[in-house]
């Protein structure tokens, strides 16, 4: 195994990204009468390929995303359960901004990195208020193959 390599962003992609928020969250505290947000949604999609963690507010406005590529990762190690603790770790850093404390998640798929974005989220000071999984079950299942002719 080699080093991990994880491509840092410039400044101005840094403030670029900040303004956004910033932005967004100026849009809500337009919306609402309190300007404080205390409490948000998060919903993670895991797939073999990528894992993205969106951050809304409670009424599922977007707030924020980020992805394992957005962080840096590329390849087959956006897959990784290691890339997904670090977009857990963007989003934390995202919802500190946005003075969000209390959170509920959603977990959509079915790949390593939704156990360790969960924990990722658990382990800082962010209070889990649910935890749903809406993973899409198939009911029945595909149609079949016509049958072969003789």
């Amino acid at each position: 195994m080699g080093k991990k390599r994880i491509i840092q962003k410039t400044e101005e992609e840094l403030l670029k990204e900040r303004e956004q928020v910033e932005k967004a969250l100026r849009k809500e505290s337009k919306t609402k009468a309190s300007s404080s947000l205390k409490e948000g949604k998060v919903y993670i999609s895991s797939t073999y390929n990528n894992t993205i963690i969106t951050l809304t507010d409670i009424t599922g406005n977007v707030l924020a995303w980020k992805s394992a590529g957005s962080v840096g990762f590329k390849g087959t190690k956006k897959g990784t359960s290691f890339a997904a603790s670090k977009v857990a770790a963007a989003i934390i850093d995202v919802a500190r901004r946005a003075k969000i404390r209390d959170i509920q998640v959603y977990v959509k798929g079915i790949a390593s990195g939704r156990n360790s974005a969960i924990r990722s989220l658990s382990g800082q000071e962010l209070n889990i208020i649910s935890i749903h999984d809406v993973t899409p079950i198939p009911h029945n299942g595909c149609r079949p193959k016509k049958v072969r002719r003789p």
